[in-house]
């Protein structure tokens, strides 16, 4: 017998009612009737008298439900106590991040762990250049990413920082010692893109290929990772863009920062597989937007 038939067979006997029945169980007076049609079915005997003002056990039914309730009750506990569990937030979860662990990162790690103590947060360093791959290979179930992302297969949550941009420049660059740049400027300044399996659209938030205005921005080859490109930028082979926490995060002495104006923020949010959202994924996503409400969204 199926679970959904005796639930059905339960609550009309207590209710002695479809139309109460089918609302109690959000299902529609005629799937009720037919789940009682099938278990009268199976058992061979008529459960219910009807007529067209009211229900009864027959006398089949009412030994039925005496010889069925205890089983019932322990059953219906038991599936009340699977789904309690899965509603909870315990065991481990994967968060990815990118090579630098902002106050974002950090503060909505421990604000999600004193709010969910029984459940682990995992840091896993995402590449700059391969953004998702971790996540749609289930090695994490969630990261850290740049907005807006236009993939069908994962979901995104709000933002949670906006942030302005610098480049990096050899300090031999002309340009090393300038207060500020304009984003029309990088016209020419040849930048390092990224070289992987990031989608291009994606790509275009580190390093866009053209001007607000439209001129194109010479590319200086690709890099992997912020390091590679900060050493080949120190040795003056081109220059690359980052967000200002990175930039301050990878600042070095042979490297300038210098702020640039006009460009669109970068923005960071959270990023997780449609088909893997999980409860504590949900938590999560709701601590970081709590976190980043009390935090500065523009820096």
């Amino acid at each position: 017998m199926e679970f959904r038939e005796l639930e059905a067979f339960v609550v009309l006997s207590e209710e002695l009612h479809f139309a109460r029945t089918a609302d109690r169980l959000y299902l529609s007076p005629g799937r009720v009737s037919q789940l009682m049609r099938s278990l009268e079915t199976r058992i061979g005997g008529r459960l219910f008298h009807r007529t067209s003002r009211r229900v009864l056990l027959t006398p089949l039914g009412e030994r039925f439900l005496a010889d069925l309730r205890p089983a019932y009750d322990g059953l219906a506990n038991a599936v009340n106590q699977a789904r309690s569990r899965a509603r909870e937030v315990t065991g481990v979860l994967r968060l990815g991040f990118f090579a630098t662990p902002t106050d974002v990162v950090t503060g909505s790690v421990e604000s999600f762990e004193r709010l969910h103590p029984g459940c682990e947060v995992e840091l896993v360093e995402i590449p700059l250049s391969d953004p998702f791959s971790k996540l749609r290979a289930g090695r994490v179930d969630l990261t850290f990413t740049l907005l807006p992302v236009n993939e069908p297969d994962l979901v995104t949550g709000r933002a949670l920082n906006r942030v302005s941009y610098k480049v990096g420049l050899s300090l031999r660059h002309p340009f090393a010692r300038r207060a500020t740049i304009g984003a029309e400027e990088l016209a020419e300044l040849p930048l390092f893109g990224l070289e992987g399996p990031a989608p291009r659209e994606w790509q275009e938030h580190v390093t866009p290929s053209f001007t607000p205005s439209g001129r194109p921005i010479p590319r200086a080859g690709a890099v992997a990772t912020s390091q590679e490109g900060l050493t080949l930028v120190a040795l003056n082979r081109g220059a690359m863009l980052f967000c200002t926490p990175a930039a301050s995060y990878h600042g070095r002495p042979d490297v300038a920062f210098v702020p640039v104006s006009g460009l669109p923020d970068s923005v960071m949010g959270l990023v997780w597989s449609r088909s893997a959202e999980t409860s504590a994924i949900r938590a999560f996503n709701e601590a970081a937007e709590r976190y980043s409400a009390r935090v500065p969204l523009v820096a």
